[in-house]
């Protein structure tokens, strides 16, 4: 892959009627999205030819967390309604389990092990094998859920810190991972080494996980609701700053070092989300007013791919490929980046 090239790549717009919650890319190609106005929409086609195929009413309420299942090619889709749902390629419907009202907020998946965790208030549900597992309740409401590469661990971000569950035990006490405060997000390294939280003071809290030490990344603007890990596990890079913070986990990590701090071309605005490549070293950045932008790691620079729109960037997200590039909006504008080589 290459980001040289002159000019903005192809790229398309279309509204799909909500807030955009999550993107998931189908196997064919289809981009589905979740929506705060509790709708799937498909979309499929070009970049510059892509059009919404059909959407279907999955909630009562809104849809809250959305991604793509594990175990074929359909989406899960959480709502404030309390329910579950499988979404199909072809829109059918099929209810995982009834929280009875408890908002599920946060959706995590394992493709390796199969592997669906939902939170909904103090509890986290465990799917496997077409079991429910019960786990909790934790110390206060769960606000973001993750696996560890291999799906052997589930860990669950709170008040205090993170609990982290045996998926093969799961009804053993969690491990505790204890830091003061509200633990709003978290992500596991693709190498299993480390597991990384945002946090409410505007921070990142990363454990060695073969030692637990632990770090602390502060300073940042805002609260940082976005983290990404590159596939290498080289670099962890966030949200919440005016640039590009890249904190470097090679070789004995950041301790002690500053990050790589990347210049962007969104003056006056926030990253709000970010996405890495699947296996490659760049980040897709989504911007506090709508535009986006790619970070290449090696090279050490960030080049625009599509223009502000006086909107927050809510959810992006790669093709499996790395080729395409799928964000969304508060405003429900669903755009599609093309990065191709073109002749």
């Amino acid at each position: 892959m290459s980001t040289a090239g002159t000019g903005a790549p192809p790229q398309q717009a279309l509204e799909v009627g909500g807030y955009v919650v999550g993107i998931g890319f189908a196997a064919d190609g289809t981009v589905a999205v979740g929506t705060g106005a509790g709708k799937t929409v498909y979309v499929s086609g070009a970049a510059t030819a892509a059009a919404i195929r059909g959407e279907v009413v999955v909630h009562r309420g809104a849809a809250l967390s959305f991604v793509r299942d594990p175990a074929g090619d359909a989406f899960l889709s959480g709502g404030d309604d309390g329910r579950l749902v499988r979404v199909g390629a072809d829109g059918a419907l099929s209810e995982v389990f009834d929280t009875r009202g408890k908002w599920i907020e946060a959706l995590a998946i394992n493709t390796n092990r199969r592997l669906v965790a939902a939170a909904a208030g103090r509890q986290v549900h465990l799917i496997k094998s077409d079991r429910i597992h019960d786990l909790g309740p934790h110390p206060s409401t769960v606000m973001d859920v993750t696996f560890s590469p291999d799906g052997s661990r589930l860990a669950a971000a709170h008040y205090g810190g993170v609990s982290i569950h045996l998926t093969d035990k799961p009804g053993e006490k969690p491990k505790p991972l204890n830091w003061k405060g509200s633990h709003l997000g978290l992500r596991y390294s693709p190498n299993a080494k480390f597991l990384a939280t945002a946090t409410q003071e505007n921070a990142i809290h990363v454990w060695r996980l073969a030692s637990g030490a632990d770090m602390q990344m502060q300073g940042y603007l805002t609260k940082v609701k976005s983290l990404a890990w590159t596939w290498d596990s080289n670099w962890l890079v966030s949200s919440g700053a005016e640039i590009a913070v890249c904190w470097g986990f090679a070789g004995k990590g950041p301790e002690g070092s500053p990050p790589l701090e990347l210049n962007t071309h969104s003056v006056g605005a926030t990253v709000a989300q970010v996405a890495a490549h699947p296996s490659a070293p760049f980040v897709a950045l989504g911007f506090s007013h709508g535009a986006i932008e790619i970070a290449d790691l090696e090279k050490k620079r960030v080049l625009p791919l599509a223009a502000a729109i006086d909107s927050p960037v809510t959810a992006i997200a790669w093709s499996p490929d790395g080729w395409r590039i799928a964000a969304g909006s508060e405003s429900g504008v669903l755009r599609l980046i093309d990065l191709r080589p073109r002749s």
